[in-house]
């Protein structure tokens, strides 16, 4: 069991939601999250100093898969997610110890599904 964490950009939620569906991953959870990386925010000039901005806005996506759909739910999330600048995200991929449904009690790769 493995646990995904996508740090993607909001823009591209809907397109990364559809490529997941055609994959069949259909058990995600998505946060809205500020956050920046390399980039360290928005840098601008004001008044002919450069000034670093808040946090990006960005969305995270959390999905916990059973082994044999990690590599389909990773190029799913890349193929929708790209565009090549910066700023496009993260994905990380963990192990899950364990999983647990409330509803019927399950444990374990069963329990995601």
């Amino acid at each position: 069991m493995k646990l995904i964490i996508a740090i993607i950009q909001p823009h591209k939620l809907e397109d990364v939601l559809q490529e997941l569906d055609k994959a069949e991953i259909y058990l995600r959870t998505v946060s809205s999250v500020l956050g920046c990386g390399r980039q360290k925010g928005r840098t601008q000039v004001y008044r002919g100093r450069k000034e670093t901005g808040n946090l990006l806005k960005k969305v995270r996506l959390e999905i916990a898969v059973n082994e044999p759909y990690v590599d389909q739910a990773v190029k799913a999330i890349i193929k929708a997610a790209k565009t090549g600048g910066i700023g496009d995200g993260k994905i990380f991929v963990l192990d899950l110890a364990d999983c647990y449904r409330i509803r019927t009690g399950e444990t374990g790769s069963v329990a995601i599904g």
